[in-house]
């Protein structure tokens, strides 16, 4: 059985091929249930369950920890181990660290959809939170689209430098940005991940034109967005189901009679499926792209890797 450590994955998973491999693996056939949602401490912890498969090919199952109260601690808020097994014989074939697999997908999916979505003459990027997917938000985003300018905004500003500093090691051109309003005044495409129960994003705040990725909140009581900026949005989901079921700003949108399930326009394989020339919005148009995670997301991402190296 093979073991790859989180430098393996990342070798294995450069974003321009991952976003290529997402985009042409969500339009073939994966069996995956809902996810299991486990909440042992009966608190905002929990334990997420996602399993998916290829029959007679391979089977993933991921077991992601999500511990919002590790960021006090300066630990990260999510971890997580992935396991690939043959379908032909039940044996396990490889252990994945099911921490950097995710954060490689979650950003490859939001910049897929960002390509698909925001403005071809976007110029600044913004990233709202500083956790352990600020830094691979950028870098994925950065690999698909030409942008000028990156913002980088958090609640504590010494952790929204530290982001800073880390991409600026990179060569990549970032800023730190302090007012959240001014920040989104001048953004072109947005990628919010944080792990918000309560909305930060005032809608008002959210300029015409603007891409919105709302990638942070993905149970049903969390929103990262006030639910009536949905209203005003072309909706897109990375997987409509799962949206639908627990999408934090859109569940409670649809909840609040604010919009029907009906405004989400596609889902994140529908997108991929088009080509690039289709026109997806208008110039003033907002679009919000809503991420929860879905398991063949995982699937696609750890056969890359399988098969990259075996």
């Amino acid at each position: 059985m093979q073991h790859f450590d989180s430098k393996a994955i990342e070798k294995a998973l450069p974003y321009p091929l991952l976003v290529k491999a997402l985009a042409h693996g969500l339009q073939l056939a994966i069996e995956a249930p809902p996810r299991s949602h486990l909440n042992p401490n009966h608190d905002a912890s929990c334990v997420l369950i996602m399993p998916a498969w290829r029959p007679h090919q391979l089977m993933g199952v991921k077991l992601v920890s999500v511990w919002p109260g590790n960021n006090v601690k300066g630990e990260s808020a999510v971890s997580g181990v992935y396991v690939l097994i043959s379908c032909e014989n039940g044996h396990p074939v490889a252990v994945l660290d099911g921490t950097t697999l995710t954060l490689r997908r979650t950003a490859a999916a939001a910049a897929l959809a960002a390509r698909k979505l925001a403005r071809q003459d976007s110029t600044t990027l913004a990233v709202l939170g500083t956790g352990a997917l600020s830094v691979p938000l950028v870098q994925a985003h950065l690999d698909v689209m030409p942008f000028q300018n990156v913002l980088v905004w958090g609640r504590q500003a010494s952790k929204a430098q530290t982001v800073v500093a880390q991409l600026q090691q990179q060569g990549i051109a970032a800023s730190l940005a302090t007012d959240i309003e001014q920040t989104l005044a001048q953004a072109d495409v947005v990628a919010v991940a944080t792990t918000a129960t309560e909305p930060f994003i005032r809608t008002g705040w959210v300029r015409p034109g603007t891409h919105v990725g709302l990638i942070g909140a993905f149970t049903a009581q969390m929103a990262e967005a006030e639910p009536s900026l949905m209203s005003l949005a072309k909706v897109f989901a990375d997987s409509r189901d799962a949206v639908l079921e627990k999408g934090g700003e859109v569940f409670q949108a649809i909840q609040q009679g604010i919009i029907t399930p009906a405004a989400i326009q596609a889902d994140l394989a529908e997108l991929a499926a088009q080509p690039e020339s289709h026109v997806w919005r208008k110039a003033q148009d907002i679009t919000v792209y809503k991420s929860v995670g879905f398991a063949s997301l995982d699937l696609i991402a750890a056969e890359l890797v399988y098969n990259t190296t075996a």
